[in-house]
This record gives C-alpha cells, sequence and structure tokens, in this order.
C-alpha cells in the first residue's frame, strides 16, 4: 500500500512539475485579446486533471474534443494520413495523440507525447498533454500555488489559457475543415504566372496554400497551417492598433533570418500593406510580414503578433519555397468565403464579363459607353470620376483607333468586410498585362482594377447590380 502511495505522489509531482516547466516558457497574453478566441462550442472542458492554483480550480491541461466517437476515429484516421504523408507534421501528431487520449488508449497516448517531445521539445502543447496522462494516472489535485514556484497565478493562468487556446484553434480546424467539396471566392482566376496564393482565414487561425491547375478551374488546395495574428480583433485600421488587416496582397520580398532579429525566426516575407485601396480609407500603418517564431518557441499562441501573420518555423520552411515575390497573393480576411464549384464559376464568368465590356466598349471610340463602366466613387492618382469622363473624352477625340488586348488576368474577390464600418456592395481586384494600341500610341503596362458591385435595392430587397471600376491604376 505504501509503495501504491507513492508512485502516485510521483506521478502527481511530475505532472505538476511539468506543466510549470511548460507555461513558464509560454509567451504571456492579454486576457482581453485571448477571451475571444476560447470561445468555440465544439470544445469544452479539459482532459485529465484540474489543478487547484491558491484554493481556487484553474484547467490546467488540453481541452476536450466534445464529439461521438465516431467522429473521433474519423479524425483519427486523417491525422494518420497526414502523419504516413509527412512524418515531420506535428500538429497531426499531436491531435492523434488527444484523439488516443480521450478514446481511453493511455499507454499509446503517452507514449505518442513522449516521442513528440523528444523530436520537438520547444512543442509545449505536446508536454502539457503529457503531463496530463501522467495526472491523470495520479487521479490527484494538487495546489500549485503552495509550492513556492516564482510563477505568480495571472501569469500562469494566462499563459495556460494560451496554450489551451492554441490546442482549440488547431482542434477545431481539423475537426471541421471549411475546405471540404467547396472552394474559396477570394481566388476567381489566377493567370498562368500565379503558381501558388496564400489566403488567411483570421477567424479560425489558418493559413491555406493554393496552387493553379489551368484557367477554367478552381485552385487546388494542397496545405493548411496554424497561425498566429494581431494580439487585438478586427480589420487593421491606424498604426500600432496591433490589428491584422484584411484584404488582398502580395508578397515584396524575402528577408533571411541574418538580417532580422530574432523574434522574427527563421525568416520574412514582407506584403505590400498597406495598398492602394486601404490608402483610400484612410488606413495607416505598414510592416505587414508573414514571418517565423522567435526560436524559443515552437508557435505562439493565436492572438499574440503586433498585426504581422506568424507561423512556426518548420511550417515557414516548409512553404518558403512556393512564395515567389513580387508574385504571389497573400488575401486576408476574417473569414474565408467558401461557396460551391458552380457558385464560383458563376460569380467568375459575372466578373470576365463586365471586363470584357469595358475592353470591348474602349476599343470602340464609344465614349460615352466606356465612360458608363466607371463607378460613381471612382479614383486614380488626382482624378475622380467627372475629371477622368474629362480627361478620356479629349483623348478619345484624338483616335482613330485603338486596339486593347489584356493578358495574364487574375481576380481576387475581396473580403466582405473591407473596414471598420463595413463597406457595402462586393469588390475585385483584376491584375492583367494591358496591350494598347492606337493611330498615335502604343504601349504596355500591368495595370490593376478594383471593380465593385453597385446593388441596387428594389421594394426593400438586394438586387444584384453590374460590376463598375472603383479604381484603375497601375
Amino acid at each position: 500500500m505504501w509503495l501504491l502511495y507513492r508512485k502516485s505522489f510521483l506521478l502527481s509531482g511530475a505532472a505538476i512539475f511539468m506543466v510549470v516547466a511548460v507555461v513558464t516558457q509560454s509567451q504571456t497574453v492579454s486576457t482581453m485579446a485571448q477571451s475571444k478566441v476560447a470561445n468555440s462550442s465544439l470544445l469544452q472542458s479539459p482532459l485529465g486533471s484540474i489543478l487547484a492554483i491558491n484554493d481556487k480550480a484553474t484547467q490546467s491541461s488540453i481541452p476536450a474534443i466534445n464529439v461521438t466517437t465516431s467522429a473521433l476515429y474519423d479524425l483519427k484516421k486523417r491525422m494518420e494520413a497526414r502523419v504516413a504523408k509527412d512524418k515531420n507534421d506535428y500538429e497531426a501528431y499531436f491531435i492523434k495523440g488527444m484523439v488516443n487520449f480521450q478514446l481511453g488508449k493511455t499507454q499509446l497516448a503517452y507514449n505518442e507525447m513522449t516521442e513528440l517531445s523528444e523530436r520537438e521539445p520547444k512543442f509545449h502543447l505536446a508536454h502539457l498533454l503529457r503531463a496530463d496522462i501522467i495526472a491523470s494516472r495520479a487521479n490527484v489535485m494538487s495546489d500549485i500555488g503552495s509550492l513556492g514556484f516564482s510563477t505568480d497565478q495571472k501569469t500562469l493562468n494566462n499563459q495556460l489559457s494560451a496554450l489551451r487556446n492554441e490546442a482549440r484553434m488547431r482542434i477545431q480546424a481539423n475537426l471541421k475543415p471549411n475546405s471540404l467539396g467547396k472552394v474559396p471566392l477570394q481566388l476567381l482566376n489566377l493567370s498562368p504566372t500565379i503558381k501558388t496564393a496564400l489566403l488567411v482565414d483570421k477567424s479560425s487561425h489558418r493559413l491555406y496554400i493554393f496552387k493553379r491547375e489551368n484557367s477554367n478551374t478552381p485552385a487546388r488546395l494542397v496545405d493548411d497551417f496554424y497561425i498566429s495574428t494581431g494580439r487585438k480583433p478586427g480589420n487593421k485600421i491606424t498604426e500600432g492598433d496591433l490589428k491584422t488587416p484584411e484584404g488582398v496582397y502580395f508578397i515584396t520580398s524575402w528577408i533571411p533570418d541574418g538580417e532580422l532579429p530574432e523574434k522574427y525566426g527563421v525568416g520574412a516575407f514582407p506584403t505590400n500593406y498597406p495598398n492602394a485601396l486601404d490608402r483610400k480609407l484612410g488606413k495607416t500603418g505598414d510592416g505587414i510580414w508573414l514571418h517565423g517564431t522567435d526560436r524559443i518557441y515552437y508557435s505562439r499562441p493565436p492572438l499574440d503578433s503586433e498585426g504581422c501573420v506568424v507561423l512556426s518555423n518548420p511550417d515557414l520552411k516548409k512553404i518558403q519555397h512556393l512564395i515567389s515575390p513580387g508574385q504571389t497573393p497573400i488575401v486576408i480576411a476574417e473569414q474565408i468565403q467558401w461557396v460551391s464549384v458552380n457558385e464560383w464559376h458563376k460569380k467568375r464568368a459575372e466578373v470576365l464579363k463586365s471586363i470584357e465590356r469595358w475592353r470591348l466598349d474602349w476599343e470602340s471610340l464609344d465614349v460615352q459607353r466606356y465612360l458608363g463602366h466607371y463607378g460613381k466613387e471612382f479614383w486614380s492618382g488626382q482624378h475622380n470620376q467627372r475629371s477622368w469622363k474629362q480627361y478620356k473624352t479629349r483623348i478619345a477625340k484624338q483616335k482613330t483607333y485603338q486596339k486593347i488586348t489584356l493578358n495574364d488576368l487574375s481576380l481576387y474577390y475581396y473580403p466582405e468586410q473591407l473596414d471598420g464600418e463595413g463597406r457595402a456592395g462586393s469588390v475585385v481586384l483584376a491584375r492583367f498585362t494591358q496591350k494598347y494600341q492606337s493611330n498615335n500610341y502604343n504601349g504596355e503596362i500591368r495595370k490593376r482594377l478594383y471593380l465593385i458591385e453597385e446593388v441596387e435595392e428594389v421594394e426593400k430587397t438586394k438586387k444584384s447590380g453590374t460590376w463598375k471600376i472603383l479604381y484603375e491604376g497601375r
């Protein structure tokens, strides 16, 4: 009997020390930022033990996966397939261990987390789950606050909360993948020069990698990863607001780790935030990058950056070869709009038709028809709709013929909410090479159009309108 009590004491003590060791290395995360992430209907109470800190019961372990047993086995099967494909897929390995623990396969889960924590010592979630397993064997509660650790209760609670929230995001993204049977509306058309596109879903803290198939087929999802975003929720408006912007951006360059502070990890891909639309909307700030993680950590909590999109270093290395500065788009949205393939084709055809009509009307020298494609809020440099009409009318009088060819066309459907107040109407960014020929001028340029869908309201019902040009520029 004495040996049994001694074993129980050793197991519980080991679990407590492991939890404290993990959280004292983790980042401190603001309570306000983390509370938003904590609201998940899929993930409920923690597994294993509950540690009482200073006489107050505090969750110390990984949240349970609140689904049916059959759903757990389905999740396990998918994670096993991922691990078989990539032995360094630590997220899949971790979730597989969680599922085994919840299914009662404690020894198997313990062995898996031991192996994972040895292979990637900085993956703190693996250590925490391993501590849960040890504590569940002992089936005891302990008072960490009375053990004399230097970590104060508030900091410990925040760090444990950060780890649990990261686990929630990883589990939720894999439990019910939004992409099953659907495609992102944001990628309406990728030109032949765009090999891959990056999509960021802030609500699920996920980065999706898509590859172009062909001109008439939606891009194919090839991988997805857990990410951290800005400490404050919402769309970035002003410099220093700690929010991650939402919009269509492009990777501009690559900065290796030797030229960066340690907090950026193995390197960084700067983006072109703020773009032309951001500046028009009065948004400020800069330095929004896709980058790695400080090497003392494997990953960061869901809401933890100053506005950048942050990957673990292994994940950033994994996708580095897929990103081409000057070419690769990164679309950031609160929620990606997943639609059926039929809906994707319908919206794509609608926008392509509007652009082709604009090209034909411009080419026809019918100035009034051509100018009818520009919206009420149009701007280009110093021009508004009125001055643009005057300028184009004057130019047209000098033409006897003109031919316009558009090549290398990409279309990106903008995130629904463009600013903090939420603009009405959908927006599409078109990027292409324009070849212009006329009797007195020939030239070829890269051009951007922002097109806005002007929606009519008929008898209090919104009716889909036409696509008008909101911005034209290089």
